[in-house]
């Protein structure tokens, strides 16, 4: 039976419920396909990932208090992080992955690590 490629267009044969006439023209297609989630995906990755990255540089110690200029100067990016907690007493932290923090007065924050 011959079928058409989804991607190419070429016939090809094989089995019946065969969508693409190689790997190259199956990976073409479903990149295509997913090309703006993946790319969505993919710069809230990075952005994460950079939060991430300068939390741990900054909070050495495991609790480490700075200021938000020094966050912003490595531009930190306050609309990304992967979970918030509210303890009993009312204070949110913000977590990317095991970094946290927690805002202060006076444009101070309060960089912690869970454990």
């Amino acid at each position: 039976m011959k079928n058409k490629c989804l991607e190419c267009e070429e016939p090809f044969s094989g089995r019946v419920d065969k969508k693409f006439c190689s790997d190259y023209c199956r990976n073409s297609y479903n990149n295509k396909v997913d090309k703006d989630s993946k790319n969505l995906v993919r710069n809230i990755n990075n952005r994460l990932r950079k939060n991430h990255r300068l939390l741990t540089e900054l909070n050495t110690t495991g609790k480490t208090k700075v200021t938000r200029r020094k966050l912003l100067d490595g531009n930190f990016d306050f609309n990304y992080f992967t979970s918030i907690y509210t303890t009993k007493t009312g204070n949110t932290y913000f977590y990317i992955y095991d970094q946290g923090y927690l805002v202060l007065e006076n444009d101070y924050y309060l960089l912690i690590k869970r454990e």
